[in-house]
């Protein structure tokens, strides 16, 4: 067992086992942005859709099945955090030359831009989760926020969404934060396939294009929720 063990370490510690980490881990913040997206575009459905879908995510396998979830993610955040950062390090490391250098001044001036816009997608992720998960900035519980499908009593996701949005402020810092996520989604995804090995000098421009494009999509149906409360689409 302890072989197992030390093999995975070196595996995990190697170039390789820290690309696939954040290969991997990567992929499922991916996946994660657009399923929590397309979720939250039920609203334009209307009230009973995107009720009945926090209802299952709320009550899936008794109710772990959202904290499985949860700390899925969180564990895929950290992971993903560290590898990069370590794998960074690492390619640093290995370029002493000048060449080495500039690309190191290159990079560190993105990694600079990109650890500002980190911080404050962080600080949108705290306020988010307080917002309209732990529900202690605003009270979105109670009987107002209760509603009745098919006999069955749950949350009124669709007025919470439409309450929450309607500050002027909180749909712009949702926003900007969105344009941020933008930044972040398209290097990292055109990332994605240069860490697996699969991006050459021919296929790189399509990537590239590839990440915009994801990007794209989940700042235009991300943005178009907030957008539409304020413009009295979703009311």
């Amino acid at each position: 067992m302890s072989s197992v063990v030390e093999s995975l370490s070196c595996f995990v510690r190697s170039s390789i086992g820290k690309k696939i980490l954040v290969a991997a881990t990567g992929l499922v913040l991916v996946l994660f942005v657009l399923g929590h997206m397309i979720g939250n575009l039920l609203a334009f459905a209307g009230p009973d859709a995107i009720n009945a879908y926090g209802h299952l995510l709320q009550t899936s396998l008794h109710g772990g099945g959202v904290w499985i979830a949860r700390l899925g993610l969180l564990a895929a955040v950290v992971v993903h955090v560290v590898a990069t950062i370590s794998l960074t390090r690492q390619s640093r490391a290995a370029r002493p030359d000048a060449y080495g250098r500039q690309k190191a001044q290159v990079s560190g001036r993105a990694a600079r831009t990109m650890i500002w816009s980190g911080l404050t997608l962080l600080c949108f992720i705290v306020f988010h989760l307080m917002h309209f998960t732990v529900r202690n900035i605003e009270n979105f519980g109670g009987p107002d926020y209760e509603v009745v499908l098919d006999g069955e009593k749950m949350h009124n996701v669709y007025k919470m969404v439409v309450v929450g949005f309607s500050h002027v402020g909180v749909s712009a810092f949702y926003i900007l934060s969105m344009v941020l996520l933008y930044g972040h989604l398209s290097h990292g995804v055109s990332s994605l396939f240069q860490t697996l090995g699969l991006a050459t000098y021919r296929s790189e421009r399509i990537f590239k294009a590839i990440g915009h494009a994801y990007a794209l999509l989940i700042l235009v149906g991300n943005c178009s929720i907030p957008l539409a409360v304020l413009a009295g689409v979703l009311k």
